[in-house]
């Protein structure tokens, strides 16, 4: 943020010992500075997250290499968070026990204490803990600390990274730079998240009711009434909870959340970001799960709430919000399906509401949307 203390550019001077060639096979990072200062090899050339020398593609954020087995870990943890917003993982390497966070209020990003001491300076970690306000490599004003070279556009190098490497089919979004972020608009189909939503910092408290719209029957609907009450970044849709009364079929859930969605989504190519998020709370069959994957062009997820060994609570998820199939686990077979909504139904009533369930995929929204800090009061 603006006023905040920065780690200042330096002059990293290694020793002869820190430069000293490698003692044992294999990659190793602290032989990335040996490689670029006395080989004179590129950095581009090195895996910038473990050493190797079998590069891969390149890493979307710093200048450096990615090996495959990098690349394949950096795509499933980078825009995993955890509860306090943050993210999970270092966002070089993403790995690291130990993680420094950057203390911009718009930014969600950590660094772990191996690659600041590798690829900026040995000891840089600690003179970082001993600051009152670190800022990141990503939020410096200036684009290079030691070896890490911020990558300019780093967020349309994130976006292609992804688009080309991720094999999903879904095409991703730029992030967005905090200063651009807006409040989310959000329209919400037969199951309000308006709670979730603002205890995780998207909807401010008690204000500005009218950035969440939330419809029980859409059978009136039509294209004109939602581009009016639009234009939304967020369309959420969920069928009825198992034994919950409901004059429908658990089907008219799924193809109305998708003749809706249709209406709301961007005109093609428009490069407004734009998420959508299917809930299913374990009614629909088998044959709907197959239509519904076709209609929504995505595999869905299985998020489950165990104690113990037993399932208390059960939803299937198909979306388009980054990471949320590194979370969760994939979709698995017919049986596993029906042993998953015999346990379910044991319990009675569910252990929490499905949309409590699926909060917490909505975490990487905080790289779109403007974020309200949220006090104690607010948590779920």
């Amino acid at each position: 943020g603006a006023g905040s203390p920065v780690l200042e550019p330096e002059t990293v001077l290694l020793s002869s010992s820190e430069l000293s060639p490698p003692a044992s096979p294999g990659p190793r990072r602290e032989l990335i500075a040996y490689e670029v200062k006395v080989n004179q090899r590129d950095i581009e050339d090195i895996c910038l997250c473990c050493g190797s020398l079998q590069v891969y593609t390149q890493h979307p954020l710093f200048e450096g290499g990615m090996c495959a087995p990098c690349k394949d870990k950096f795509l499933d943890r980078l825009l995993l968070y955890d509860d306090d917003g943050y993210q999970s993982y270092c966002s070089i390497c993403c790995s690291g026990d130990t993680l420094l966070i950057c203390e911009n209020p718009d930014c969600t990003r950590c660094y772990c204490f191996e690659c600041v001491d590798t690829l900026v300076g040995p000891g840089t970690s600690g003179r970082v803990q001993a600051m009152s306000n670190w800022v990141c490599f990503l939020c410096l004003p200036f684009p290079r600390s030691g070896l890490l070279q911020r990558r300019r556009k780093w967020r349309g190098w994130l976006k292609a990274f992804c688009d080309r490497e991720s094999g999903a089919g879904l095409e991703t979004y730029k992030t967005v730079p905090e200063w651009k972020r807006q409040p989310v608009r959000v329209l919400t189909l037969f199951g309000d998240i308006r709670d979730e939503l603002t205890s995780l910092g998207f909807l401010e408290n008690g204000s500005d009711p009218g950035r969440l719209k939330h419809l029980d029957d859409v059978t009136d609907v039509v294209r004109r009434d939602v581009e009016g009450w639009g234009p939304f970044d967020l369309v959420y849709g969920s069928t009825p909870p198992i034994g919950h009364a409901c004059a429908r079929p658990p089907a008219w859930y799924l193809l109305q959340f998708h003749r809706i969605l249709q209406y709301a989504r961007p005109r093609p190519a428009c490069p407004r970001p734009f998420f959508w998020a299917f809930v299913d709370n374990l009614v629909l069959t088998q044959e709907d799960h197959a239509t519904a994957t076709r209609f929504l062009e995505t595999d869905p997820v299985t998020i489950q709430d165990v104690c113990g060994r037993t399932v208390q609570n059960a939803v299937h998820l198909w979306s388009n919000i980054p990471a949320v199939k590194s979370r969760h686990s994939a979709l698995g077979s017919q049986e596993a399906r029906s042993l998953l909504a015999q346990d379910w139904q044991r319990m009675k009533p569910p252990t929490q509401r499905p949309a409590k369930m699926v909060k917490n995929c909505f975490l990487p929204l905080r790289e779109y949307f403007k974020y309200f800090s949220t006090g104690p009061t607010s948590s779920l």
